[in-house]
């Protein structure tokens, strides 16, 4: 039981990945960045919850295509946010955006 609980961990982290790829999507950078906070804290609850116990094979393989799922979706984030920090740059920088 107490495995299911760990494995709920990575699964609460895929949703967290999920919600963060739509907000992103939705051009949200205020949630996206909300989302990595509450990210944050799941990553430490779950690496507590990892030292205590270890996942059975069937679990660590569900556990291996939840990682996969959450990898796919952080590139897809980061593809998304390469314009929004080049765009954040420019203005820390103070130089003003070209248009082609």
């Amino acid at each position: 039981m107490e495995e299911k609980a760990l494995l709920g961990f990575y699964e609460a982290l895929e949703q967290a990945s999920e919600d963060m790829l739509q907000a992103a999507r939705n051009g949200d950078w205020d949630r996206v960045v909300k989302l990595e906070g509450a990210c944050a804290v799941l990553i430490s609850q779950l690496k507590h919850a990892a030292s205590q116990r270890e996942l059975a094979p069937e679990e660590a393989k569900v556990k291996g295509r939840i990682m996969r799922r959450i990898l796919h979706n952080d590139a897809q984030i980061r593809y998304l946010a390469e314009p929004w920090l080049e765009d954040l740059d420019r203005l820390l920088a103070g130089t003003p955006k070209s248009i082609h």
